[in-house]
């Protein structure tokens, strides 16, 4: 808004140049003296927000978590730990932390007020935890002595870690409202227990979209909704992770 007025006095200022040849010399001057003082205003402004402003961010984010499929013991094709009939949760909970980094505030020149940043994010998703009874199945199922002396009266987590790289295009650079949407994105989910095929470590494709608004200085609450869809090359016999959080995150400009 500030560089389209700043043009907008500046064409001002040469029409007035050019149309005062036949004005009177000193209406002219006055004119021309209030414009470059307007210029000189507008400059002053939009150096103090580019000095001011802060467009990388620190956030820390939490909410629901679910799974389109839910994780299953060993008969059903699913997790070794977890025993033979046991089926975790789909719905749950995550907590997670990331840093925005800006890239270009114009679109990379082809739009004003139009964000690129890169954003970098980790996330702990937990959906449930597994009675002991379905780790004392397993010396049923692979005979006695499967599992070290213990282990049966441990629980196991079902859980996921979820690292993320993705480009973030943010909206209304400058405002306190600021929506944005990521396009596509890459994750690798740590899955815990492991599967079948001892396979923890998964990668997918990330799709998002949220808003944030500036509440204190540079202290921003937002909301977001994330959907991960995994790269299941055998899906019939693979852990399935794909599915979505949403919930609220608090961002420190920086």
């Amino acid at each position: 808004m500030i560089k389209k007025t700043r043009l907008a006095l500046s064409a001002a200022t040469a029409v007035l140049a050019f149309t005062g040849l036949t004005a009177a010399p000193q209406v002219l001057a006055d004119e021309l003296s209030d414009l470059k003082s307007r210029i000189a205003k507008l400059e002053q402004a939009d150096a103090e927000q580019i000095a001011s402003s802060k467009d990388n961010m620190v956030f820390f984010r939490g909410g629901y978590a679910r799974n389109n499929i839910a994780r299953r013991g060993i008969l059903a094709g699913g997790d070794v730990t977890l025993g033979p009939t046991y089926e975790a949760e789909k719905d749950g909970w995550y907590l997670g932390a990331g840093f925005d980094f800006s890239l270009s505030d114009d679109l990379f020149g082809l739009h004003d007020g139009t964000e690129i940043l890169a954003e970098l994010m980790f996330n702990y998703s937990e959906f449930d935890t597994s009675p002991t009874s379905t780790l004392n199945s397993l010396n049923a199922v692979y005979g006695s002595g499967v599992l070290p002396a213990g282990a049966l009266n441990e629980i196991a987590t079902v859980s996921q870690f979820t690292l993320t790289a993705s480009p973030k295009v943010k909206f209304l650079k400058g405002s306190d409202f600021r929506p944005w949407i990521i396009p596509i994105g890459l994750g690798l989910h740590v899955i815990s227990p492991t599967s079948n095929g001892i396979t923890y470590l998964k990668p997918a494709m990330q799709f998002a979209a949220g808003a944030d608004y500036r509440v204190w200085n540079d202290i921003y609450l937002g909301a977001d909704f994330r959907y991960n869809l995994g790269f299941e090359s055998v899906p019939d016999r693979e852990i399935d992770i794909d599915g979505f959080t949403t919930g609220a995150y608090v961002g420190i400009g920086f």
